[in-house]
């Protein structure tokens, strides 16, 4: 499943720590949004441990879920790269 995360982060250290954290689960689109293929279970630990990073008085974060049908209408244009996987490998 492709999901789209992003933060809103106020402290500088929290910030690099979700972002680290978010590049090792997706690939950057935005400063803070990233692009993430994960499997329901993967993205619920995912999410529980980008919880764990932030400060929910002051910061915020924000997954939307894209499912296939949709995910394959994704425009893009310029320089940005998206998290495509491969469909088949082929040895």
């Amino acid at each position: 499943m492709l999901t789209l995360v992003g933060y809103d982060i106020t402290d500088h250290k929290r910030l690099a720590k979700a972002a680290r954290y978010c590049g090792d689960h997706g690939v950057r689109v935005q400063y803070s949004f990233f692009e993430c293929r994960l499997e329901a279970d993967r993205l619920e630990i995912f999410w529980l441990g980008l919880e764990e990073l932030i400060d929910p008085v002051s910061d915020r974060l924000v997954a939307y879920r894209i499912g296939h049908a949709c995910a394959k209408e994704i425009l893009t244009s310029g320089t940005m790269q998206g998290s495509s996987l491969p469909i088949a490998y082929v040895f």
